[in-house]
C-alpha cells in the first residue's frame, strides 16, 4: 500500500453544488417541454414488466424510470426527475475528478461548467436513456480509479468494484471501460495497486451486484451480446466515419483545447504521473470503439476526465475569456441538445441531433391510430390486435392508446418481443403501424393490408414516424404463436 500523493487542494464546494443546481434547475424548467421520446416511451413499459434482464438491456434504466413514474407521475417532467439528479450528480463528480487531478477550486469550478453545459451531457440530463447514467456511473468508476492510484490504498477497490456493479446492472459497456483502465495501469503504473489483495474482494463485489443480469443473460441466451451485433453490423460504418467529429462536438469544440490541455497535462506533468494510466485509457478506448463500430459516447466519460484535467492548465486564463468559450458552448448546446426552440423550428437541429425529433408527434401518430381503429366494425374489435414495427410506437399506444380506447398494443421490437405474443384467438382484423420506408418484414404475416391513416405530427419534424402509415390487414396468414418467431427483431 502506497503512501498518499500530497494533499489535494481545498473542495470548492459551494460554487459546484451552486452550478449542479443552476442546471437541474434548468433541466426541471425545460422537462415538459416537447414530449417523450420513444425510448422514455419504452423504459416506462418496460418498467411495468420489472425483470433482471432484458433483450437490449441491464434492468436499473427501466426500473428508475418505474420510480420515478411512482413518485413524481408520469409526465415527461415527473420522468425526468431521475435524468436531472443523475445530470447534477455527473456536473458534482466532474469537479470531484479536477481536484483529485490537483485542480484547485478554480479549476473545480471550470471543470463542473464546462460539463454543466456540454451538449452530450445536457441531452442526456433532459431525458431518461441508459447513457444517462452510464454517464455518471462511468465517470463515478474513474474518479474512484483515481483516488485508487493516488493514495494506492487497496481498500478503494471495494468502492470500484461496487460502482462497476452497479453500472454493469445500467449498461455492458462499462466492462470496456474497466478493461481499457485496467490495461492502462499495467502499462503505465502504478501496477502495485494490481496487486493488492483487495483487487479481488472488488472484483467479488462486481460480480456479486451484477449477478442477477448476468444469470438472466445466460439463461436467454445472451441476447444483449447479439442486439449489439446488430447495431455494430447496421450503424458500425457510419459510427467509424462520424467517430471524431463526435468527439470534437459531443462536449463542444470550444473544448478541445481544454481537454487537450488535460491530455498533455497527465501525460507530462512528473506530479501527475501516478495518473498517467488516464491519458493512455482514453486513445485505448477510442481505438477498441472504433474497431468495433461503437456510438462515439462510448468514450465520453474519459473525454470529461481529460477535460477536468485540463481546466487546471486553463484556470489562469483571464474571466472574459472563460466566458467568451462557456458562453458560446451555452448557447450551441442549449439549441441542439434543449427543447429550448418551438418544434416547428426543429428542422436544422434535427439534421444534428435527432433525439431532438424524437420528442414530437407522439399524441399525433396515437390519434392516427385511433383513426384507424375506429375502421374496425365494432363486433371483431375484440379480435383484433394492434401490431407496431418498433417500440416507440408501441409504447406511444400504451401511454396515450387507453384516452383514445384503444387495446394494449404488441410489437416483435426487443422486450417487446417477450412480451407478446397476442393469443391464437385474437384471429381478427391486425391494425399494423409502419414506420415510412422501413421494410416489410411484415407483409408475409397479414393478409389483404390497404392503408387507413397516414400520421403527421403537425410541426413539420422529419423524425422517424412522420408520414408513418397505419394500415388495415383482414388477419394472419397463420396463428400468432407461430408467426412470432419471424416478427421478433432487434434492429
Amino acid at each position: 500500500m502506497g503512501a498518499e500523493r500530497g494533499d489535494r487542494p481545498g473542495a470548492a464546494v459551494v460554487p459546484v453544488v451552486g452550478v449542479a443546481a443552476v442546471v437541474a434547475g434548468v433541466l426541471s424548467v425545460l422537462s415538459g417541454r416537447y414530449g417523450f421520446h420513444r425510448d422514455e416511451l419504452y423504459f416506462m413499459v418496460a418498467g411495468e414488466h420489472p425483470a433482471w434482464g432484458y433483450v437490449d438491456q441491464p434492468p436499473l434504466t427501466p426500473m428508475a424510470a418505474r420510480a420515478a413514474v411512482a413518485v413524481f407521475g408520469s409526465s415527461p417532467a415527473g420522468l425526468r426527475v431521475v435524468a436531472t439528479l443523475a445530470c447534477a450528480a455527473t456536473v458534482v463528480v466532474a469537479a470531484a475528478v479536477a481536484r483529485e487531478l490537483d485542480g484547485g477550486r478554480r479549476a473545480q469550478v471550470i471543470a463542473a461548467v464546462c460539463t454543466a453545459v456540454s451538449g452530450f451531457v445536457l441531452g442526456v440530463g433532459h431525458m431518461v436513456s441508459t447513457a444517462t447514467f452510464d454517464l455518471l456511473l462511468s465517470l463515478v468508476i474513474c474518479l474512484l480509479v483515481l483516488r485508487l492510484l493516488r493514495t494506492g490504498d487497496g481498500r478503494w477497490w471495494i468502492a470500484v468494484g461496487a460502482a462497476v456493479g452497479l453500472g454493469l446492472e445500467n449498461k455492458d459497456l462499462v466492462a470496456l471501460l474497466v478493461v481499457v483502465l485496467l490495461a492502462a495501469v499495467l502499462a503505465v503504473g502504478p501496477r502495485g495497486v494490481l496487486r493488492s489483495r483487495w483487487l479481488l474482494a472488488g472484483v467479488a463485489i462486481a460480480l456479486a451486484v451484477a449477478a442477477p443480469n448476468i444469470w438472466w443473460q445466460a439463461r436467454h441466451g445472451w441476447p444483449q451480446l447479439t442486439v449489439a451485433d446488430g447495431i455494430s453490423a447496421d450503424d458500425g460504418t457510419e459510427n467509424r466515419l462520424m467517430f471524431v467529429p463526435q468527439q470534437i462536438v459531443y462536449l463542444s469544440p470550444v473544448f478541445v483545447p481544454i481537454w487537450i490541455a488535460g491530455w498533455r497535462r497527465l501525460w507530462r506533468d512528473p506530479a501527475l504521473r501516478w495518473a498517467r494510466a488516464m491519458a493512455v485509457a482514453y486513445p485505448v478506448l477510442a481505438a477498441l470503439v472504433l474497431v468495433t463500430g461503437g456510438k462515439g459516447y462510448y468514450a465520453l466519460p474519459l473525454l470529461i476526465v481529460l477535460m477536468a484535467a485540463g481546466s487546471e492548465s486553463v484556470a489562469g486564463w483571464s474571466r472574459r475569456s472563460l466566458a467568451a468559450v462557456i458562453g458560446v458552448t451555452v448557447v450551441v448546446s442549449a439549441a441542439i441538445s434543449l427543447p429550448v426552440l418551438p418544434p416547428s423550428a426543429l428542422s436544422v437541429v434535427n439534421a444534428v441531433n435527432q433525439e431532438q425529433g424524437e420528442q414530437i408527434g407522439w399524441p399525433a401518430l396515437v390519434a392516427a391510430v385511433a383513426d384507424g381503429w375506429s375502421r374496425i366494425p365494432a363486433d371483431e374489435r375484440d379480435r383484433a390486435v394492434i401490431f407496431t414495427q418498433n417500440y416507440g410506437e408501441a409504447g406511444a399506444i400504451a401511454r396515450y392508446g387507453p384516452r383514445h380506447g384503444l387495446p394494449a398494443p404488441y410489437s416483435g421490437h426487443m422486450a417487446f418481443a417477450d412480451w407478446g405474443p397476442p393469443p391464437d384467438s385474437a384471429d381478427g382484423p391486425v391494425l399494423l403501424v409502419r414506420q415510412d420506408g422501413q421494410d416489410k418484414r411484415e407483409d408475409g404475416a397479414f393478409t389483404a393490408c390497404r392503408q387507413v391513416a397516414r400520421v403527421d405530427n403537425g410541426q413539420d419534424v422529419d423524425n422517424e414516424e412522420q408520414h408513418a402509415t397505419i394500415l388495415l390487414c383482414s388477419g394472419t396468414t397463420a396463428p400468432w404463436s407461430k408467426l412470432w418467431p419471424s416478427l421478433r427483431h432487434s434492429y
